[in-house]
């Protein structure tokens, strides 16, 4: 059973690219030329300077000794809170950034939930001097007002949207509308494995850095290149996707997702997609989807900004459906308490996203002997606000 994607687009039955005419071109396009694009030397050359100039890569994979203590395992920490930005979220938009280049596009759209990407892309925007429009919703607009700063200070234009419940789907919905309308000089970078094939592939090869350094990295700690458990947070899912691609096939490795279970499951809360969903299309691919028995979508909930989507990308939904990733549904509760124990432990304040992973450590119940890494994919001072109201620190 393979994992990675085939020439049509799909991850097993999940995955294609149900799109408006409107936007046939710019897909056939992009899936026409991503792949050359991305494997050639002069790609990959400006590609990987950047990552290591500027973004700062290698992330350092850290042995957590306090947290490992704490769970009687071994657990090691990749560091992606430590890229510029904050986040992973660089990794793709410098990749995307040299495509939309390489096709001449004039124009970034994007859409963004807690703000990193939104970020990432400004700040590539920036970097390239290409216009930038992020589109977020309204609601996320006031939970991360320090990013929202952070992008008007780059140079890019915030569409608040105050549609649906003001959050990532409905960013993405516009960001779509405004594609359709300026088809020709617009490159939309999404920021997860979720839309249209070829994005799912393409975001997570940008992503493929994380686990290509994991093995490296581990290897020199460890004396082998595989862990036993590697566990990501999953909202869309591209951190995780990058986290994993180079352990897919490689069975030893036991691939943990944790998902928002908001309030609870059954609370009507939450946004634990992959333990709720039934398969439906949602912008641009068929994927597991939370939708009522009339095939409506239902609002999702999480008090992290990134992971409250109602979908999750489809090689997520490959992955879970076939039972090759294990997927954990994290409470907000749970997720603020480990965010907090991972600070006291070992001076690491993560973003609310990455407390999601953090938390499925009480679940997984590792051996003394195993080795864990943990995708730690952003800091925490997006979310100091909620931390400091709900922690009351």
């Amino acid at each position: 059973m393979g994992y990675k994607v085939d020439a049509e687009g799909f991850y097993g039955e999940y995955g294609g690219a149900y799109i408006p005419e409107m936007l046939y071109p710019n897909i056939r396009e992009l899936e026409n030329n991503y792949i050359k694009i991305v494997s050639s030397d002069s790609f990959q050359n400006k590609f990987r300077l950047l990552l290591r100039d500027y973004a700062g890569r290698p992330t350092p994979l850290f042995r957590a000794e306090r947290l490992s203590a704490h769970y009687g395992t071994q657990i090691f920490l990749k560091r992606e809170d430590l890229n510029h930005t904050g986040a992973h979220k660089i990794n793709n938009t410098i990749g995307q950034i040299l495509v939309a280049t390489h096709l001449k596009k004039k124009r970034i759209i994007a859409e963004t939930g807690a703000g990193q990407h939104g970020v990432a892309t400004a700040t590539v925007c920036a970097l390239t001097g290409m216009e930038c429009i992020v589109y977020m919703g309204a609601l996320d607009v006031e939970r991360q007002a320090p990013n929202v700063k952070k992008m008007k200070m780059l140079g890019a234009e915030v569409v608040p949207v105050h549609s649906g419940n003001k959050t990532l789907k409905d960013a993405t919905n516009e960001a779509i509308r405004d594609w359709i309308s300026h088809p020709v000089d617009t490159h939309y970078i999404i920021g997860s494995v979720v839309g249209p094939h070829p994005y799912p592939d393409m975001v997570t090869r940008f992503q493929s850095v994380i686990s290509e350094e994991i093995r490296i990295q581990l290897m020199e700690k460890t004396g082998r290149d595989y862990p036993d458990y590697l566990v990501a947070c999953v909202g869309g899912g591209s951190n995780a996707a990058g986290a994993y691609y180079h352990y897919l096939e490689d069975r030893r490795v036991r691939l943990i997702s944790a998902e928002a279970a908001g309030l609870g499951v059954d609370s009507g809360y939450t946004a634990a997609t992959s333990l709720l969903g039934r398969p439906g299309i949602i912008h641009g691919s068929r994927t597991l989807l939370m939708q009522d028995d009339d095939g409506q979508i239902e609002e999702p909930y999480s008090i992290s900004a990134g992971l409250d989507y109602p979908g999750v990308g489809p090689l997520h939904a490959w992955l879970a459906e076939s039972g090759r990733a294990t997927v954990y549904a994290i409470t907000d509760e749970e997720a603020l308490q480990a965010a907090m124990l991972c600070t006291r432990k070992e001076g690491i304040i993560p973003a609310l996203e990455t407390a999601h992973a953090l938390a499925a450590l009480e679940k997984i119940k590792p051996g003394i002997k195993d080795v864990v890494v943990l995708n730690l994919s952003g800091r925490g001072d997006k979310d100091m606000e909620t931390y400091i109201d709900k922690l009351e620190i």
